[in-house]
C-alpha cells in the first residue's frame, strides 16, 4: 500500500511542478510534424511534461521505435483542460477503492465530467493524434493504453508511463 501512496504522491508533485524547458522543446521540432508538435503544446504542461518522461524511461529500456516514442509523448493528449489535478486524484482514489468510491466522487461539482473525460481520454488521444497525421499503430499504441497489454510495446508503453 505505501508504494501505491508514495507513486501517486510524486505523481500529484510532478503535476504541480512539471516544466518542460526551452531546450526540450526545441529537440521536439527534431521529430515531430508541426501538427504533432501543436497536439503537444495544446497539452497541459503536466502533461507535456509525463510525455517526456515517458519518452526517456521507453529510451532507457532500450526503445527507439519512432511509433512507440510518438505514442508516449501524445498518449495523454486527449485529456481536457476540463480536467483538474483534484480531478486526477479523485480518479485515482476511485481506481483504488472502487467502485462505491467513484460514485461519490462523481457526485461531487464538476467530477461526473471529469471522470468521462479521463475515461474516454485514450480514445480521444488515439483520434487526435490520428489528425496529427501519427501512423495507425501509433495511434493503437495510444489507444491500447488502459487495455490488455497485448503486444510487447503495448507492455513497454504501460511499463514507462506507470514509471513516469
Amino acid at each position: 500500500m505505501g508504494s501505491w501512496w508514495a507513486g501517486k504522491s510524486r505523481q500529484f508533485w510532478r503535476h504541480l511542478s512539471g516544466r518542460v524547458s526551452a531546450a526540450e522543446r526545441r529537440a521536439l521540432t527534431d521529430w515531430l510534424t508541426a501538427a504533432q508538435l501543436e497536439l503537444f503544446d495544446g497539452m497541459h504542461r503536466a502533461d507535456r511534461r509525463h510525455g517526456l518522461d515517458v519518452v526517456a524511461a521507453l529510451r532507457r529500456a532500450g526503445h527507439e521505435e519512432p511509433d512507440l516514442l510518438l505514442a508516449g509523448l501524445l498518449h495523454d493528449c486527449g485529456k481536457s483542460s476540463h480536467v483538474g489535478l483534484w480531478h486526477r486524484v479523485g480518479w485515482s482514489l476511485a481506481e483504488r477503492y472502487g467502485p462505491a468510491a467513484e460514485s461519490w466522487l462523481r457526485r461531487l461539482p464538476g467530477f461526473g465530467r471529469a471522470f468521462k473525460l479521463i475515461a474516454d481520454h485514450p480514445r480521444h488521444s488515439a483520434d487526435l493524434a490520428r489528425a496529427s497525421g501519427c501512423s495507425e499503430r501509433t495511434a493503437q499504441l495510444i489507444h491500447q493504453q488502459a487495455g490488455p497489454a497485448d503486444s510487447e510495446l503495448d507492455r513497454a508503453l504501460r511499463l514507462a508511463d506507470e514509471a513516469s
